[in-house]
């Protein structure tokens, strides 16, 4: 399994390179070992209690999000085994 993309660079960059001067240094490496659990699963089952895994409802139905810090979340859809729109986002 894999990242498959990003909505935005600010949760692209510390996957590829471990910075970015979007996600404060308070959240990056929060936000980095988060992006390393939708990388290694194969399934969604896979990630069940890690980070405060649940998936969004409503108008966000088919998306997930896993905890950070606060209201900033890593969310995600799922498509074929990838993570794919990966975010890193307050959507409180």
């Amino acid at each position: 399994m894999a990242v498959r993309n990003f909505r935005h660079k600010s949760p692209h960059e510390p996957f590829v390179n471990g910075r970015s001067a979007k996600i404060g240094s308070q959240y990056r490496n929060q936000a980095l070992l988060i992006l390393d659990r939708p990388a290694a699963a194969t399934e969604l089952a896979d990630l069940e209690g890690v980070r405060k895994f649940h998936a969004l409802r409503g108008d966000r139905a088919g998306r997930y999000a896993m905890w950070v810090s606060g209201n900033y979340r890593i969310t995600f859809g799922w498509e074929a085994g990838h993570a794919v729109d990966v975010d890193f986002e307050d959507y409180h």
